[in-house]
């Protein structure tokens, strides 16, 4: 299979959130097949949802030889061992790591969408990605991330960690 660069938006609100950010990210790149090329620092965000804590919000870029589904599977084996559980909608959560972009490739399937269908109105996910690809074209728009980002209201995004 020949490699793809895709783009994955990192998330916690519940524990050790920069130790869990960071412990990902180790994880992502110790994975035969993933290789992590960049991240985003890391931003303190206002939650979606239902009430509940700030949120520690980033993005890395990683260099893969994996189809997006297995991709996709990685992601989802990572948030669990971190005691992710899924009992709310957009609840609070030690670990979300979200498959926003596969190069250009758009994916819609009943078990994944790429890009990620809501990224385009989330600052959380825009600015971080901005910073480490602001010039990445959104393959279903045709707008760069930097424009998109330049649409929303990003007041509620600050920057906490390097």
């Amino acid at each position: 299979m020949t490699s793809a660069i895709a783009a994955i938006a990192l998330g916690s609100n519940l524990g050790d959130s920069p130790r869990i950010l960071a412990a990902a990210i180790a994880h992502l790149d110790a994975t035969p097949g993933i290789s992590v090329q960049q991240t985003s620092r890391w931003y303190q965000t206002a939650p979606i949802g239902p009430p509940q804590p700030d949120y520690l919000n980033g993005c890395a870029l990683v260099q893969v030889q994996l189809t997006p589904h297995q991709l996709l599977a990685r992601l989802l084996e990572i948030e669990n061992l971190f005691g992710r559980i899924r009992w709310e909608r957009w609840g609070p959560r030690t670990l979300d790591l979200d498959l926003l972009f596969y190069d250009k490739t758009i994916v819609a399937t009943p078990t994944l969408e790429v890009p990620h269908p809501r990224m385009r109105e989330r600052a959380f996910v825009l600015v971080p990605l901005a910073e480490i690809a602001p010039d990445w074209v959104d393959p279903v728009s045709g707008e760069a991330i930097g424009q998109l980002l330049q649409r929303i209201d990003i007041r509620g995004v600050q920057t906490l960690y390097n």
